[in-house]
């Protein structure tokens, strides 16, 4: 028998097979929430770092919050519009959503916007969902599961470094790279970050850069996406992602499938 808390709650973590169900039901409800603003049209506020926020923000992450916080007592909780405790470092599983990644594409109406919600275990993704509400792309993710968009398995491009024909990134970072592949292109690099993660997880791009400041939120999902998918997010150092730490930022970062990953991230010597 599954052990409960006095609120009726699940009293232990989840599996990725558990969490994913959840993940999808829940994406998919927000989707509809999104696509609702979208149309309608949304507020926009400053936070106090001065990025942008949106109603839509904030209707998404009351509803992810709705149907993923009651599930278990053991699980916590870390999203991009939820004020952050510690009460999450203290859990061995937590989930982290944002509610949309990419707000200044949801703004300029540019359909580059997702919703991301995953599941964390022991400082790494579990398990993870990304919806892009305007076609209607479903990108999942589970450790030992796979990954899959709307239904079809991913698989990142592979291959050696010199292999390579786009990359997406800031152009920096692009330019740095293209002194040792010059005849790589740039690919886009979309409003959201984790929708760059997922190209590279689809093989739409044989690789991707993120300059620092990404926070949990923004790569969770997308993270154990590409992983299942045959590729490796790092940071420029090679090093694995650790999530759930005191202060979830994240500096530049690589992203490509595992056998050009070790090429790429050297390209990279010395900015960590």
């Amino acid at each position: 028998m599954i052990e409960k808390d006095g609120a009726g709650r699940m009293a232990r973590g989840l599996s990725a097979g558990e969490a994913l169900p959840l993940l999808i039901e829940a994406v998919r409800e927000a989707g509809e929430i999104g696509l609702g603003f979208a149309r309608e049209g949304a507020r926009v506020f400053d936070k106090a770092d001065k990025s942008p926020v949106t109603e839509a923000d904030l209707a998404i992450d009351a509803h992810l919050a709705k149907q993923l916080r009651h599930v278990s007592s053991a699980v916590g909780w870390l999203s991009e519009e939820t004020a952050d405790t510690a009460e999450r470092l203290d859990r061995q599983q937590v989930w982290v959503v944002d509610p949309i990644d990419g707000t200044r594409g949801f703004i300029a109406g540019n359909g580059e916007w997702v919703i991301s919600a995953a599941l964390v275990e022991a400082g790494r993704p579990l398990a993870g969902v990304l919806l892009r509400p305007s076609n209607g792309d479903l990108y999942t993710g589970g450790r030992g599961l796979g990954a899959f968009k709307n239904g079809v398995a991913l698989n990142a491009s592979q291959g050696a470094l010199a292999a390579i024909r786009t990359l997406a990134g800031p152009k920096p970072m692009f330019d740095l790279a293209q002194r040792a592949l010059p005849r790589v292109e740039r690919a886009s690099s979309m409003s959201s970050l984790a929708l760059r993660i997922a190209m590279v997880a689809e093989g739409s791009v044989d690789g991707a850069f993120a300059s620092g400041s990404s926070h949990d939120w923004d790569i969770a999902a997308a993270d154990i996406i590409l992983s299942e998918a045959g590729g490796l997010l790092t940071t420029v150092a090679g090093r694995d992602i650790v999530y759930n730490r005191p202060d979830p930022v994240h500096r530049p970062l690589v992203m490509a499938g595992r056998e050009r990953q070790g090429a790429l991230v050297a390209l990279f010597e010395g900015m960590n």
